[in-house]
């Protein structure tokens, strides 16, 4: 349990440090839109890219999603409670967006636990929350410790009481790129769909 508290303890001073070296930046430009969640535009500590399979086995890049509004989530599909509540309001968010704009946006739903996660799995579990969200399952463990150190997303196995029965500790948060591909925000998981749709709106133009 100590063990557990410490490596806490020890992402949330890492995040803390990204993020206020996010705001730093920001803070520098006094025409930066006024987002609701944390800009880190030009922000270096964050990935750019990434390569993993969706559902269909098929490889996704940034460059996929040219022009539209890219929301980089990570979690798992066993996940009790933030997981499933992030995609919800994301959903929401997109149907008040209306449907013009909600097809300039893609959600991309990337699992820290590819284990329990099958492909099948993810295909089913994104589409349940809305048919344009897609999952993305890191092939082997190499993929998913690039993707995670990339954008500094803590992950780790907190056991149940069986093998199988296990939960996963992870950073509740996503990262969002604008139309031309650009890191724009650091968006906290469970804010609710209004806050979603006010950054959207934003990146949109």
């Amino acid at each position: 349990m100590l063990m557990f508290r410490f490596a806490r303890a020890a992402r949330v001073a890492l995040m803390a440090c990204a993020l206020g070296g996010a705001l730093l930046v920001a803070g520098c430009d006094k025409d930066a839109p006024a987002f609701k969640n944390v800009d880190i535009t030009g922000n270096k500590q964050f990935g750019t890219d990434f390569s993993l399979p969706d559902s269909n086995g098929k490889m996704r890049t940034l460059a996929d999603f040219k022009g539209q509004v890219v929301v980089l989530f990570f979690g798992y599909t066993h996940c009790p409670d933030v997981c499933p509540t992030t995609l919800a309001e994301l959903s929401q968010a997109l149907q008040e967006l209306g449907p013009e704009a909600a097809k300039r946006v893609q959600v991309l739903f990337v699992t820290v636990d590819p284990a329990r996660d099958t492909p099948a799995l993810m295909g089913q579990y994104t589409s349940a929350f809305n048919p344009s969200f897609i999952g993305l399952r890191p092939a082997d463990e190499a993929q998913l410790a690039k993707i995670t150190k990339d954008f500094r997303v803590y992950y780790a196995k907190v056991p149940g009481q069986t093998p199988d029965n296990y939960t996963m500790d992870h950073t509740a948060a996503s990262y969002v790129f604008d139309p031309e591909g650009r890191l724009r925000l650091f968006a906290r998981d469970g804010q609710g769909p209004a806050l979603w749709v006010h950054d959207l709106k934003l990146l949109l133009g």
